[in-house]
């Protein structure tokens, strides 16, 4: 048996995401079964697996010491139920809809629910990687997403699909759509963002600059209004350079700042709206390759679609 005091850290977390951080080698199923037996309590008292947890609970689990132990962070595909939105598929890629707030690799909070552990977990349930297989390549992912972003995510399933892509993003042989909500109405309705972006690395925070200045890198998107409503407008963002936070930075700058945005945005806007993450979405993806692709030449001129972004719908259904 172990009990836990809830701190800070873990308040507002669901029991099971709880269980699972502390007891990573638990089986889901067998989770439930000890929630429902009264193995494991809160506050002494049975407690349903989503019951929000509060500073001060006290987590009682009456469970084997060996499902305490850590799965190796190379292994966590052994004990996960994968779950994807997969956008398109084949032999060589992956794309996927990545929702808003699961982060694509581990991060400091040690999460076991990353993007590649689910991507891992598929394909090994699936037969179509076995890392016990000698030279066996690990699925791996060719771009990255913020935790808070949603969007269209890349993965290789092998070697050399892994080697194009990489190849192709450094070239800017893609072309890569945003939907984003801002403050207030853009005038013009449709251009183009320009400057230099300067990362402070401390605060994980970029500052536009409108001339070139040490450290600082060019950026540059194309902009289109696609509707407006009251004190909000739905925008297309097209990169033409894929920086840091370079939409919410530069549209922030160009004061009008994304809804949900607790780093750049407007704290009175969030309120308002009650959006506590930014409102952007990476929900277009083109090949457009200029160079041989090799492998995976048969992608060139395809585009692919999310077609259910949340904050679309709520805001301007």
């Amino acid at each position: 048996m172990k009990d836990f005091i809830i701190g800070k850290n873990d308040a507002d977390q669901r029991l099971d995401k709880f269980i699972l951080k502390v007891c990573p080698r638990l089986p889901s199923n067998l989770m439930q079964k000890y929630i429902r037996l009264k193995r494991i309590k809160v506050n002494k008292k049975r407690a349903e697996r989503d019951l929000r947890l509060n500073i001060g609970d006290l987590v009682e689990m009456y469970v084997n010491d060996e499902f305490f132990e850590e799965i190796p962070a190379d292994k966590k595909y052994l004990n996960l139920k994968p779950q994807l939105n997969i956008v398109y598929e084949d032999e060589n890629i992956l794309l996927l809809d990545k929702r808003p707030g699961i982060s694509v690799h581990e991060d400091e909070d040690k999460s076991r629910d990353t993007l590649i552990d689910h991507i891992q977990a598929y394909l090994y349930q699936k037969n179509e990687w076995n890392p016990d297989d000698e030279n066996s390549f690990a699925p791996a992912l060719c771009n990255r997403i913020d935790r808070n972003t949603g969007g269209i995510v890349i993965a290789a399933k092998n070697a050399p699909a892994l080697r194009v892509m990489n190849e192709k993003i450094k070239l800017r042989e893609m072309k890569k759509c945003y939907l984003c909500i801002v403050s207030g109405t853009l005038n013009p309705k449709s251009g183009k963002l320009e400057g230099f972006l300067w990362k402070d690395a401390k605060k994980n925070q970029v500052y536009v600059k409108k001339t070139r200045t040490p450290g600082a890198k060019s950026a540059a998107l194309i902009y289109k209004t696609l509707k407006v409503r009251g004190d909000l407008s739905l925008v297309e963002c097209e990169l033409i350079t894929g920086r840091t936070h370079q939409i919410r930075a530069q549209m922030a700058d160009a004061g009008h700042p994304l809804l949900g945005d607790g780093k750049y945005g407007d704290y009175a806007l969030n309120k308002k709206y009650k959006r506590q993450i930014q409102a952007l979405y990476s929900y277009k993806l083109t090949f457009d390759f200029k160079t041989d692709a090799g492998c995976l030449a048969y992608l060139n001129g395809k585009t692919f679609k999310v077609q259910d972004v949340d904050f679309v719908t709520e805001y301007f259904a």
